[in-house]
């Protein structure tokens, strides 16, 4: 069983969430609303992760997520 303190642990664990914080980047990116990532994110949840079916609570946390990357890309491009 890996520890916190474990540093590959953290390594791993940090790629896998940059991977998926990526595909919803790159899907805001070409056009999906932030309800369709936060949708993409709960599928995350329940199947990659196994965490089974996103609660209202769940979702809402994806949705906040969704809108804080999008608001984020919009920063970003006005700096281009």
């Amino acid at each position: 069983m890996r520890q916190l303190d474990d540093s590959a642990w953290r390594n791993n664990a940090a790629d896998e969430y940059d991977t998926y914080l990526l595909q919803a980047a790159n899907m805001i990116l070409q056009g999906a609303t932030c309800e369709t990532v936060a949708a993409r994110l709960d599928d995350i949840i329940s199947g990659s992760m196994a965490l089974g079916p996103p609660s209202e609570a769940v979702h809402r946390a994806s949705l906040l997520t969704a809108e804080a990357i999008s608001a984020y890309l919009q920063v970003d491009r006005a700096s281009f």
